[in-house]
């Protein structure tokens, strides 16, 4: 194992945060808030810290293994989430280490869990740095860094693949490097795009900035307690909604349509299913709202749309509260949590076309039992799905659903009742913010005790790199030689 290389990677990491955290402090200047201090100190601890790590690993191999990219790619969130906090801590703000830890990682991890009671009470500066928490780990610290790391000798295509663990591995690139500064561009760019259209909504410039970073990050952060629903304009329900919708998506897909090439967009099979999804269960709870909630049509569909995309992408923004809805409504928000955004996009959860390659390997195995001796490949794009790729599949559903039913017990033993455990447990490990029961949309997580919110922490960190790439280190075999 290439220690070196592992530290030297965290030092140049954390050198990034320290620029993000002076962003932050350039904020809370112009608002000429007190928390400048804070957000002072914290950069100058993480730079210090970065180059320290930097001078004791320069005589180190530069190169990176897939147990080494493992481990940075699994620790760059722990310790990004330990700095990123300091801010919180050294404000005074949220004094509680576990608190302060909590609210970071799940930025980071863009979950959204939170366990503020009085958002709009925070100073300007901090309000930045936690939906700018939510926009870094959006792309992936990993995506954005690699285009940076080779500076310091640190190869980029390990990192790449461990950050992406999905199914697919679309590179609109054959250079990885290239491939992560176009795709942070077209980030960039819908970033810009989405603050205009809120600007011209009526939000504030500091609002629309915020909400801009935590819709494209799928992550859910809002500047108001309220969440979405702090602003009544169907407008801006809508241009959020809409961009909900385009971080969900693969983001190969995002550049195609950029080079106006919308017939491989519609040709691509996950997208299809993700928009049928989406309209599917927002046409079922529009009409369910309609005869139970005399909202009208436009608002039941509005309330409805909004609310699907959002825990679909597992952004967890939210304009109603669903718990306040029929039981059979809620039942149903909280099967689309287990859904997640596409392959190649922000989202978190199972993805879709896991699901979609799960349900067609289940299909083909009737064809299978009656002709035995046939080989029936699953296909996705009119293309064989590799064997390999269909266990990897099933493995992750299955190890998916396991966590998630002894995540339950374990949330249980903290005086916690089942609907609230479920709630809990899957807006966490499914990256999505918000839950059902006591976590639902209305409340948050700071009744959740300590030691909850620290297991809570984990299945974040699990959930957004996607089980294994975590899991992975925690077996006795990756130790082995």
């Amino acid at each position: 194992m290439n220690f070196k290389i592992i530290i030297r990677a965290l030092g140049a990491l954390l050198l990034i945060e320290s620029f993000f955290l002076l962003l932050s402090l350039g904020v809370s200047l112009i608002y000429g808030e007190s928390d400048w201090s804070a957000l002072l100190y914290s950069s100058g601890i993480t730079l210090f810290v970065g180059a320290i790590l930097l001078a004791i690993s320069h005589k180190a191999v530069k190169k990176v293994g897939k147990r080494e990219a493992y481990i940075i790619v699994s620790l760059v969130w722990i310790v990004f989430s330990i700095f990123g906090s300091l801010p919180f801590i050294l404000s005074g703000e949220i004094p509680s280490i576990t608190d302060a830890f909590f609210e970071t990682i799940s930025g980071f991890t863009t979950t959204g869990s939170s366990i503020l009671n009085n958002i709009e009470a925070m100073p300007h500066g901090l309000l930045f740095w936690r939906s700018l928490t939510q926009w870094i780990g959006g792309m992936g610290i990993i995506v954005m860094s690699i285009a940076i790391l080779p500076i310091f000798g640190i190869g980029g295509m390990q990192l790449f693949s461990a950050e992406v663990p999905g199914p697919t591995a679309d590179k609109i690139h054959p250079r990885v490097r290239e491939t992560a500064k176009r795709l942070w561009g077209i980030y960039l760019m819908f970033t810009i795009i989405e603050t205009i259209l809120l600007l011209l909504g009526g939000m504030s410039l500091f609002d629309a900035i915020n909400h801009s970073f935590t819709t494209m990050a799928t992550g859910g952060y809002s500047t108001k307690q309220a969440s979405v629903a702090y602003w009544s304009s169907p407008y801006i329900q809508y241009v959020i909604t809409i961009f909900m919708f385009i971080a969900g998506a693969n983001f190969s897909l995002s550049y195609f349509a950029i080079n106006l090439k919308f017939k491989k967009i519609w040709q691509d099979e996950e997208f299809r299913y993700y928009l049928g999804f989406t309209l599917f269960f927002s046409i079922v709870i529009t009409v369910m709202l309609i005869f139970s909630e005399n909202l009208g049509i436009e608002r039941s569909f509005r309330d409805a749309i909004f609310q699907v995309v959002s825990l679909m992408t597992t952004t967890g923004y939210a304009t109603a509260d669903y718990m306040s809805w029929l039981v059979p409504i809620s039942t149903l928000l909280f099967v689309v949590m287990f859904f997640g955004g596409s392959a190649g996009s922000t989202g978190g959860g199972i993805k879709i076309v896991r699901i979609v390659i799960m349900f067609k390997n289940s299909v083909l195995e009737f064809k299978r039992l009656i002709h035995p001796n046939a080989i029936i490949p699953v296909r996705m794009n009119h293309k064989a799905v590799n064997g390999r790729v269909v266990r990897n599949v099933l493995a992750f559903i299955v190890f998916y659903i396991i966590i998630f039913f002894v995540s339950t017990l374990i949330m249980s033993f903290f005086g916690l009742d089942v609907e609230t455990a479920m709630g809990s447990v899957i807006a966490c490990l499914g990256n999505i913010g918000p839950g059902i029961g006591s976590v639902g949309p209305a409340e948050n997580f700071y009744t959740i005790p300590d030691a909850g919110k620290w297991f809570l922490g984990f299945l974040m960190l699990i959930g957004r790199l996607e089980l294994f790439t975590v899991l992975i280190i925690l077996s006795p075999a990756f130790w082995k030689k």
